[in-house]
C-alpha cells in the first residue's frame, strides 16, 4: 500500500511551481491557490515522487498523460472559475484538472472514455474531501445531456472540430474552453455561448494535447 506523505520539500516545490507559473504570465490567485493547496504528487506513480513539481506532463496508465502545471493553470485561467460552477469535464485522466476545479468552489461532472482509468476514480485518495466531484464512464462527444445545462465545459484534449452536443449542453453566456487540432498543433479556445444558440469565439496559444477520441473504450 502507498504511504501518502506531503512533506515541507514538497509544499516548498509547490511554491517555486506557483512563481514559475506566475513568471510565465498565471496571474489569477485563485487558480494558483487552488493548485498550491493540491498535492500533485499524490496523482502519480511513486516513481515521479521527487519530479512532481517540475512544469511538465508526465504519463499516467492507457497512454494518457497528468497535463503539464502550465497548462492545467492556463486553462483553468481562461475558464474564470466561479464558485458553484456546474462544470463539465471531458478526460478525466489522472483527476489533477478535475480536483483543481473542485478546489476552487466549482461542481464538476468529469467524463473518462478509458474504462481502467474510471475503475481508478473509485479509488480517488480525495473522494470524500472533494464529493463536488462526479464521475462518469462515457463519451465525450455526447457530453452530459441528463446533467445540462453547464455554466462550463473544459475539454483536456486536442478536438478535430468543436463538438456540437457539447455546445447545446452549456447555458447562453456560458463558456467552453478547448483545444483545436490546426496541423501539427492545437490552438486554445475560448467559446462563450450566445442566447440564440450560436457562439463567440476567442483565440488564444498553441499547445499539444493528446487526441480526443469517440467512443468509450472498455
Amino acid at each position: 500500500m502507498r504511504k501518502y506523505e506531503d512533506s515541507y520539500q514538497h509544499k516548498g516545490l509547490r511554491n517555486k511551481l506557483m512563481d514559475q507559473l506566475r513568471d510565465k504570465g498565471i496571474s489569477d490567485e485563485n487558480v494558483l491557490r487552488a493548485m498550491n493547496n493540491i498535492p500533485r504528487h499524490y496523482f502519480l506513480d511513486s516513481a515521479f515522487d521527487k519530479i512532481a513539481y517540475e512544469d511538465r506532463a508526465f504519463p499516467i496508465s492507457e497512454g494518457q498523460t497528468i497535463s503539464q502545471p502550465y497548462t492545467v493553470a492556463y486553462q483553468t485561467q481562461l475558464l474564470q472559475v466561479k464558485p458553484n460552477d456546474k462544470i463539465l469535464e471531458i478526460g478525466t485522466g489522472s483527476i489533477y484538472q478535475a480536483t483543481v476545479l473542485a478546489e476552487m468552489g466549482a461542481k464538476v461532472f468529469t467524463i473518462e472514455r478509458q474504462k481502467k482509468l474510471f475503475e481508478l476514480t473509485k479509488q480517488f485518495i480525495f473522494k470524500s474531501q472533494y464529493p463536488n466531484i462526479k464521475f462518469f464512464y462515457g463519451d465525450g462527444y455526447e457530453g452530459l445531456p441528463t446533467f445540462a445545462p453547464f455554466d462550463k465545459v473544459i475539454i483536456t484534449a486536442a478536438a478535430p472540430f468543436i463538438p456540437p452536443k457539447l455546445i447545446a449542453q452549456l447555458k447562453p453566456g456560458g463558456k467552453m474552453v478547448i483545444p483545436v487540432d490546426e496541423d501539427h498543433h492545437q490552438r486554445m479556445l475560448r467559446l462563450t455561448k450566445n442566447e440564440d444558440g450560436t457562439y463567440s469565439e476567442e483565440a488564444f496559444q498553441n499547445f499539444s494535447f493528446v487526441p480526443m477520441l469517440s467512443g468509450k473504450n472498455g
